[in-house]
C-alpha cells in the first residue's frame, strides 16, 4: 500500500511518467509499476495509460500524510499527540477504542483514509467512501467525573464550525446535539463514546468526527447533505490541512472546557442553533414546542404550549423540525 502512494504522489504533477521511470524511481519492475497502477485504480484514483508514453494522473488527489499534518500542527501541540493515519478501519472511534490502552498517558489521535463501518449516533452507518472525506476520532481523558461529560459533544461543535469559519465557510449551523449543518443540509457529524470506567480522577473517551470534504455522490444517506466541494467549489480544499486545523481546535477547546466547563462554550453554541424559534417535535414520545437554547448542561429546552420549559436529554430522544 505504501509504494501504491509513492506512485501516487509520484504522478501528482498532472504529467506524463515513463514506466520505466517511475520503476527506477520506485525500486520496483516495470510489471510491478503497472500492478501498482491497477491497485491505485481500484482504489478510486483516475490514472490514464498511454499506450508508449507511460502513465498520468486524471485530477487532483487529495493524499492524507501523517508528516505532513504533523507538520501543520503548532509546535507544542504536535509532540503532545499520539497520531495515527491508516490506508482503511473499521472505525476511526474503534480503533482508538482498541490502541487506547497501548499507547500510554498522550491523546491519542487517529485518521483514516475509508471506513468500512464507520458509525453515527443511535447506530446510524456513517457513509466513508475512500479518499473524499475527513474521519477522525480523538481519544481523551476528562477530569471530573460522568457528571463532567455534560455538552462535549456540544463543545466540539464549536470547535469543528470554527474551522469550518476560519475556512470562509459562512451560514455554518449547529444541530443538537451533535451535528454541523450548512443552509440545512449536514455538513459533519460527532459520535462520543465512554470508554471503560472512572479511573484515576478520569473517564475515558472517544470523540469521532466526520467531515464531508470532496464528496459528490453517494448512495445510502437518508438526509440532505453537502460537502466541502460542494459550497466552495472555487477552493481547494486539502484534507491534511483540515486535519491539522481541526485537531489544533479541538484540543484548544478541550483544553478551556477541562478548566471552565461547558458555559464557556454555550453562547457561542447557541449564536448558530439550528433549531432556535422552530416548532420541533421528539423522535419518540410526544413532546412537541419551540426551540429555545441550551440548559447550563447542554440539555436543549423545549417551549410547549402552555409556555412550560422542559429540557431534552440527549441519551433519551432525537429532536428533529416539524413539517
Amino acid at each position: 500500500m505504501m509504494k501504491t502512494k509513492v506512485l501516487v504522489g509520484l504522478l501528482a504533477d498532472g504529467a506524463v511518467h515513463s514506466g520505466e521511470s517511475l520503476a527506477q524511481q520506485l525500486g520496483i519492475s516495470r510489471t510491478a509499476v503497472w500492478k501498482q497502477v491497477r491497485r491505485a485504480v481500484e482504489r478510486g484514483i483516475q490514472i490514464e495509460t498511454l499506450k508508449g508514453k507511460g502513465y498520468r494522473l486524471v485530477g487532483p488527489v487529495d493524499l492524507l500524510a501523517s508528516g505532513v499534518i504533523e507538520a501543520a500542527l503548532p509546535d507544542s501541540l504536535a509532540p503532545a499527540l499520539d497520531l495515527l493515519v491508516l490506508d482503511q478501519v473499521d472505525s476511526t472511534n474503534a480503533e482508538v477504542i482498541r490502541r487506547r490502552g497501548k499507547v500510554g498517558a498522550l491523546p491519542l489521535v487517529c485518521i483514516a483514509d475509508s471506513q468500512s463501518a464507520g458509525r453515527g449516533r443511535r447506530g446510524r452507518v456513517w457513509q466513508s467512501p475512500r479518499g473524499e472525506n475527513l474521519y477522525i476520532s480523538f481519544g481523551l481523558g476528562v477530569k471530573g467525573g460522568f457528571a463532567a461529560l455534560d455538552g462535549l459533544s456540544l463543545v466540539f461543535g464549536v470547535a469543528l464550525a470554527d474551522v469550518l469559519v476560519a475556512s470562509g465557510i459562512d451560514d455554518v449551523q449547529l444541530k443538537w446535539p451533535n451535528d454541523v449543518y450548512w443552509q440545512g443540509r449536514k455538513l459533519a457529524g460527532i459520535l462520543i463514546e465512554l470508554q471503560g470506567e472512572f479511573q484515576e480522577g478520569e473517564v475515558q473517551i472517544v470523540a469521532g468526527m466526520g467531515m464531508n470534504v470532496h464528496m459528490q455522490n453517494v448512495d445510502g444517506i437518508d438526509q440532505p447533505w453537502v460537502s466541502l466541494a460542494q459550497i466552495a467549489p472555487e477552493q481547494y480544499w486539502q484534507r491534511n490541512e483540515l486535519a491539522a486545523q481541526l485537531i489544533a481546535s479541538v484540543m484548544s477547546a478541550f483544553d478551556e472546557f477541562q478548566s471552565d466547563g461547558f458555559e464557556a462554550f454555550r453562547d457561542r453554541w447557541m449564536a448558530r442553533d439550528l433549531f432556535a424559534g422552530e416548532l420541533l417535535e421528539a423522535t419518540q414520545g410526544d413532546l412537541k414546542g419551540l426551540g429555545r437554547g441550551l440548559a447550563s448542561d447542554g440539555s436543549y429546552l423545549i417551549e410547549l404550549d402552555d409556555g412550560d420549559v422542559r429540557p431534552v436529554r440527549a441519551g433519551e430522544i432525537s429532536l428533529r423540525k416539524t413539517s
